[in-house]
């Protein structure tokens, strides 16, 4: 049996009465890339937060590498392994790329000292200068504040930092939404970097074509609930938009495992 990184048991968040996401049930395999799909308010980015620990589940299990988890935030999500691109990018406006790449995790120098600690700026642009290089990412100035660069920038250098330091489970919240064709070429290319490194990746996304070329599986969610669980090579657009807007109702579906 394939090795399991992430699955969930019953997840539901309520708003009040709102029910937001109802009985999610789902498995990642390791190595495996999955997109998540489904139209406006159909519960994917409710999903991705209650697994990052945005928000705390109504009820439910979270379980990553083998252990259920209840992180109390994303940090803690980030620090068992998980790097999360998020629509809202989480980054600081008022700090230059570097500072953003490692923040959280800044690189120190003169340990030694004790309790006084020094970030080691020289050693934080250069890994930056790398990991840009590496993702290829095309930042002109990487001393620039974020808050001076476009939204295209903005969001290239989000993903940079989620794929910049190793990770056992990667998701990316509609990445490339706000981008033009070469950004989103690169951030395709980043994701195909993934998965010849064999790192898992859960894709959220409205781009059909980005899915097909993307993932190995296409998970659906309609109304807080998953209605379908599909393979890439024994799906279309056609099936995958059926089960998006309902005409295919997904009542034979027990949940996606």
């Amino acid at each position: 049996m394939a090795d399991i990184i992430l699955e969930t048991q019953g997840l539901t968040k309520h708003y009040g009465g709102v029910h937001a996401l109802n009985d999610a049930n789902f498995k990642l395999e390791k190595g495996e890339h999955v997109a998540i799909m489904g139209d406006n308010g159909a519960g994917k980015s409710t999903f991705v937060r209650q697994i990052t620990g945005v928000e705390q589940r109504t009820s439910g299990k979270v379980i990553f590498d083998g252990q259920e988890v209840n992180f109390a935030g994303p940090l803690d999500a980030r620090e068992a392994g998980i790097e999360t691109v998020f629509q809202t990018l989480a980054l600081a406006d008022a700090l230059d790329v570097p500072d953003n790449l490692f923040l959280g995790r800044e690189k120190t120098k003169w340990d030694w000292l004790g309790p006084f600690k020094f970030l080691d700026y020289k050693a934080m642009r250069a890994d930056t200068l790398a990991a840009l290089e590496k993702t290829g990412v095309k930042i002109p100035n990487i001393r620039n504040t974020i808050q001076n660069m476009s939204g295209g920038q903005r969001q290239c250098v989000a993903i940079a930092r989620t794929a910049s330091f190793h990770s056992k489970l990667t998701i990316m919240d509609e990445p490339t939404a706000a981008l033009g064709v070469q950004e989103t070429s690169q951030v395709e290319n980043i994701i195909r970097t993934l998965k010849d490194q064999g790192e898992p990746l859960i894709l959220v996304s409205h781009n059909m074509r980005q899915v097909m070329d993307l993932v190995d599986r296409i998970v659906v969610f309609r109304r807080g609930r998953i209605v379908a669980n599909l393979r890439k090579e024994e799906t279309d657009g056609q099936d995958i938009v059926a089960y998006i807007t309902g005409a295919k109702t997904g009542a034979e579906f027990e949940g996606a495992a």
